[in-house]
């Protein structure tokens, strides 16, 4: 007898919140840091213990990826990983296959070049619509045999075991990973490595400082010679055991949770320990309803689609600027904001350039509105529509699952504060 084909969830139906929200809630481990530092730990000559991280399709495809270079990954729990390496990455069998996790593509594509060998990198259909050219033209620029599909993926890279050395200019405008991804590989050049800023926007700047400080605990050496250039020295890196802190953009949902029910939600953590730019974004929600006409999103890049829905609730109209980044990520986030926002009520928000407007309407919260939510494949669009359903009747999440991309347990995390969810399955393809 053949087994049953595993169900998926083909959508969640999400009760409103008839009373405040209390209890207590743990994030899951940052899966900004969780990928740099299991990156930087395969870097490393030892083994490398991480604990608190996060455990998801992203984080999961990067362990993968380590794995088909050599280099040994064990999971001894659920929020757990060991690493162990040489410090070399061995050349891929075959295509290194990184889904639609950005982290993964960006900072493997810098990091292949130290393969001794050919490397390709690729992803799915969402990922091959992302851009990698910037990225790909700052490696060729010193020397680096590597090649793009049009500026996107998949990326072939032809390795010579090391980085290289000299200057490295780079637009970062669209993304701080293709940053990120320069400076972790740079502690593996042949020589000092210095990286520069093109270009007159940068955004996310704060995770720029997430992978210093994750490459200094592994080692390396990096000064920061102003707002635009840093240099790397040759140092390697060195194994080292590392805690991961909460995940940032998770905890915007739970706080907004807390405020759109005059609930209090304990995270475990104070909002003033995270290191991570989203955090920012706590601030902001402890305004409501009552948030700011303008708000910049580009220093908060992923808190912005919690903010958008949360501002659907507030007394007055919310413009959201410095976001242009969010039309490349897993989905055109600005598009799918505006678009799924005036699903609920037409005219709720709209596009002017890269600027979103939210018109804002308090008497959204205590109206029956069924609405079926397209989430785009993106986990950002699926968690943060969500909070729409506490205040609404008859907010419908389509393909739910997507949020194992970064948070598996989002859903029972609001179960466990006793949201209502009707879920609608199916048997897989």
């Amino acid at each position: 007898m053949s087994e049953a084909a595993p169900r998926t969830t083909k959508s969640i139906t999400i009760t409103p919140a008839t009373a405040p929200l209390y209890g207590r809630v743990s994030p899951p481990g940052s899966k900004s840091i969780t990928n740099r530092v299991l990156l930087l730990a395969a870097l490393a000559n030892g083994t490398s213990q991480i604990t608190g991280a996060l455990k998801s399709l992203d984080t999961k495809l990067m362990a993968a990826a380590l794995r088909d270079m050599g280099v040994t990954v064990e999971e001894p729990d659920a929020t757990s990983f060991v690493v162990t390496s040489t410090g070399r990455l061995a050349a891929p069998a075959g295509p290194l296959f990184l889904g639609n996790a950005g982290t993964a593509m960006r900072f493997l594509t810098a990091a292949v070049t130290l393969v001794d060998g050919t490397a390709v990198v690729d992803g799915d259909d969402h990922m091959r619509k992302r851009p990698i050219g910037p990225l790909v033209a700052a490696l060729q620029s010193v020397g680096i045999d590597c090649s793009d599909a049009g500026g996107y993926p998949p990326v072939t890279v032809h390795g010579t075991g090391a980085f290289g050395s000299g200057r490295i200019e780079i637009d970062g405008s669209l993304s701080s990973q293709y940053v990120s991804a320069l400076l972790m590989a740079a502690a593996c050049g042949t020589g000092p490595v210095e990286v520069a800023l093109t270009g007159d926007t940068f955004g996310a700047r704060g995770y720029v400082d997430l992978t210093v400080a994750a490459m200094t605990t592994f080692g390396a050496k990096v000064e920061k010679r102003d707002e635009a250039t840093w240099r790397i020295e040759p140092t390697g890196y060195t194994a080292a055991d590392i805690h991961v802190e909460p995940d940032a953009s998770a905890a915007t949902y739970l706080w907004a949770a807390s405020v759109l029910t005059d609930g209090a939600i304990d995270l475990g953590v104070a909002t003033e320990d995270f290191s991570q730019p989203d955090a920012a974004a706590a601030a902001l929600i402890a305004e409501f309803p009552h948030l700011p006409a303008e708000i910049d999103g580009s220093q908060m890049q992923d808190a912005v689609p919690t903010l958008a829905v949360l501002a659907a609730f507030n007394e007055t109209p919310v413009r959201f600027v410095g976001i242009a980044n969010l039309r490349v990520k897993e989905c055109d986030r600005i598009r799918a904001l505006s678009t799924e926002l005036s699903r609920i009520r037409p005219g709720l928000a709209h596009e002017e350039g890269d600027d979103l407007i939210v018109a804002s309407d308090p008497d959204l919260a205590g109206q029956t509105l069924p609405t079926e939510i397209e989430t785009y494949s993106d986990h950002r669009i699926a968690m943060s529509f969500a909070l729409a359903g506490l205040k609404i009747g008859g907010i419908t999440i389509l393909d739910p699952d997507c949020t194992g991309k970064t948070y598996p347990g989002y859903w029972d995390a609001l179960a466990s504060l006793g949201v209502g969810l009707k879920l609608r399955e199916e048997e897989a393809a």
